[in-house]
């Protein structure tokens, strides 16, 4: 099928040149039009002249120098205008002047103030610029936000935010623009090189060819730029890709690995009990008189908990009694509209309602993330070697290796418990953590959790009686109280 393709596009380029050549024999004029067969010699003598590598590097270096700036300078400032909204209000002016001002003007205003020489390098600039940066900011924008909830509970350092959530996002934009941004770089370059004429580049050899009638010249030199263009824009669109899909696992700093050492649960051959590790919380957690409403709907109400460290507290209520407000609230991902809470660790593992998986990326990948500044075993070939044992005492071993959007619904569940259970976290929050898996994967998976505690706080929410038993729980009404709710 891809043979027959691309014998189709030969064919059809083929046709295309015999209908030119037909043209210029019927025209029979030099002057005003030249076939393939003639634009092809002329090509060839002009890359046998000696100061060919020459005009090419010169101009390639203006114009490829003037496309690179604007890339680097448009992905800063636009990583700086998502992140800030003051900055892109402030830069928003010139983003619009940029955009709307026509090339002429800049090419006349930049002949006043650098000269010929550094013409095609800053038209290069700011034709790309505007384009870079106003999709750097929409494809940063477009980061999914409930990744980044889970980011800000498990502490992940921006290193692996931006790898694992901004960086997807902002491919689809990136690539779009610079397919765009690269054709216009090298046609605004040219063009301002034919109005300065620089020495020796390509732009001062359209010129030439045009005051001495020579359409041959004109058209080779044409074939020579576009050549250039495209051999450029597929570099730069290779080199992009490649970084796209590159797939490091996480980085663990030095810090985070000292603490690996220390804090990393060890268990016996057999998979026995493992010892409570410096990860157990050393004080309890205390939600007092919580309320919370969604404009007229109350869904929380002095509302009063208290978390023992080391304890374990399934929280039972009907859907739509305010479960998930209430995890939301105790992880600080929405505020309480009166009430406190106190004693939460640094840092939190918790399983969302939602699996909240990094799609793109294999199951080892989303399971390292909760562990980014965490607990860990040493280097990070000895924490993936650590994350694969333990992932697969509930996961197949087949599986871990795949990107998880290619995984089952039951196994994205596991996918998200490993995250928050292999986590360096004082308190595990599981929001209904066995939804959708079976009776035996489920049994699999509550023995996998509370073999891996190690002196942790448990808070799950559930439906089902039975996960009290199974977990070794303490069971939680979640209903309004005007006094603290303390649980033996």
């Amino acid at each position: 099928m891809q043979t027959r393709r691309q014998i189709r596009k030969a064919l059809i380029i083929l046709f295309w040149l015999a209908v030119w050549q037909i043209a210029a024999v019927w025209t029979d004029n030099h002057i005003l039009l030249v076939g393939p067969v003639e634009v092809l010699r002329v090509f060839i003598e002009n890359i046998t002249q000696p100061d060919f590598l020459k005009i090419v590097f010169c101009s390639f270096a203006r114009i490829g120098l003037g496309f690179s700036l604007a890339l680097l300078v448009g992905l800063a400032l636009g990583a700086l205008g998502c992140r800030y909204a003051v900055a892109e209000e402030f830069f928003a002016p010139v983003i619009a002047t940029l955009k709307s001002i026509p090339v002429a003007s800049f090419v006349v205003l930049l002949l006043i103030w650098f000269g010929s020489p550094k013409l095609s390098f800053f038209v290069s600039f700011l034709i790309v610029f505007p384009n870079v940066y106003v999709n750097t900011v929409a494809g940063l924008k477009s980061a999914d936000e409930k990744l980044l909830e889970m980011a800000r509970v498990f502490g992940m350092g921006r290193l692996n935010r931006f790898f694992y959530i901004y960086r997807p996002a902002l491919m689809p934009y990136l690539t779009s623009c610079l397919k765009i941004s690269l054709g216009m770089s090298w046609k605004s370059g040219v063009a301002a090189e034919v109005i300065g004429l620089p020495d020796y580049s390509l732009g001062e050899r359209l010129y030439m060819s045009k005051i001495y009638l020579d359409t041959a010249g004109m058209f080779a030199w044409t074939l020579t730029i576009i050549l250039l263009s495209f051999f450029f824009e597929k570099a730069v669109l290779r080199l992009v890709g490649a970084f796209g899909e590159w797939r490091p696992y996480p980085f663990l700093s030095a810090k985070a690995d000292a603490k690996k050492a220390r804090n990393m649960p060890e268990r016996t051959a057999g998979g026995g009990k493992e010892e409570p590790s410096e990860r157990a919380q050393a004080g309890g957690i205390r939600a007092s008189h919580i309320s919370k409403a969604f404009g007229d709907q109350k869904v929380l109400e002095d509302y009063s908990l208290e978390l023992k460290s080391g304890g374990r507290y399934l929280v039972m209520a009907p859907s739509g009694a305010g479960k998930t407000t209430l995890l939301r609230i105790l992880t600080g991902l929405d505020n309480a509209d009166e009430g406190s809470v106190d004693g939460m660790p640094a840092y939190t593992g918790m399983v969302f309602q939602e699996d909240r998986l990094c799609e793109e990326y294999d199951a080892i990948c989303n399971i390292m993330l909760g562990m980014s500044k965490s607990a860990g075993a040493g280097s990070r070939a000895q924490t993936v070697a650590y994350v694969r044992r333990e992932a697969a005492r509930i996961l197949p071993e087949d599986c871990l290796d795949k990107p998880v959007r290619e995984l089952s619904g039951g196994m994205r569940r596991r996918v998200a418990l490993l995250r928050a259970v292999l986590s360096a976290s004082g308190l595990l929050i599981l929001d209904e953590p066995f939804a959708g898996l079976d009776e035996e994967n489920r049994r699999r998976s509550a023995a996998f959790l509370t073999e891996s505690l190690a002196g942790r706080t448990l808070l799950v929410t559930t439906h089902r009686e039975d996960d009290v038993e199974l977990l070794q729980g303490v069971k939680v009404a979640l209903v309004f109280s005007e006094s603290l709710c303390y649980n033996a």
